[in-house]
């Protein structure tokens, strides 16, 4: 099996006289593979997601994704590569306001440079897909949390990820979005996209991942799969 993500030693302190949010943590994770991180709050989750996208630096160690030494590319070329290699779900969906939904959607494509029009069909089969294509003009404040999340995810998706990260993907809706979500994600696995989520749900552990990672005080363990 192809490797997609390969931490090797890595730490990361925010102080230097604090304790480390991560602690030499060491992570496979190969192509296809769908792996839930759970934990206690605090205990390094969303910075290991971080790390690995680039939108933190690790203090120490190595972090490789799809083959490339993502924490050695400068921040245009860190841009650049998440913006086509990596899809990310925000717990607070992100989206900009001032911006249809169709709009947040395309807008990965427009900075990468795609054609309009097969962007925007791009954009149309991924709302369709979602169950959202009836809100593609409207602005996400007019939207419930859980259609603003499946638009989230919709833009995650616009430029075909090799890898799909997601930070407590259902942290901000309610209980019938969250499973909304849920299934989303678990589809989105078995049709073999890579995946790798945050989470303190564990009925989206166990839905979304066939693997769980548990974080404890910037340490990380395998557990028994999710």
């Amino acid at each position: 099996m192809t490797e997609l993500i390969r931490l090797r030693d890595v730490a990361k302190a925010y102080e230097a006289a604090g304790p480390p949010a991560l602690a030499g943590v060491d992570l496979t994770v190969h192509a296809g593979e769908a792996v839930a991180v759970m934990g206690p709050s605090g205990s390094g989750k969303s910075t290991l997601l971080n790390v690995i996208a680039g939108l933190d630096r690790p203090t120490r160690g190595s972090v490789e994704v799809a083959g490339v030494r993502v924490d050695k590319l400068s921040e245009t070329a860190l841009a650049r590569f998440r913006s086509a290699h990596i899809g990310i779900i925000f717990q607070f969906f992100h989206l900009l306001d001032e911006m249809t939904v169709r709009d947040n959607v395309l807008l990965p494509a427009r900075l990468a440079g795609a054609r309009p029009a097969q962007a925007r069909t791009r954009a149309d089969e991924l709302l369709e897909r979602l169950g959202i294509a009836g809100k593609a003009d409207e602005y996400p404040a007019r939207l419930s949390g859980g259609q603003r999340q499946r638009v989230a995810i919709a833009r995650a998706l616009m430029n075909r990820p090799q890898l799909l990260l997601a930070d407590e993907p259902t942290g901000a809706v309610d209980q019938q979005a969250a499973a909304g979500v849920r299934d989303l994600l678990h589809e989105l696995s078995a049709d073999g996209l890579t995946l790798l989520l945050v989470t303190h749900d564990p009925q989206l552990a166990t839905a979304a991942g066939r693997r769980l990672i548990t974080m404890r005080d910037g340490h990380a363990a395998e557990a028994v799969p999710a």
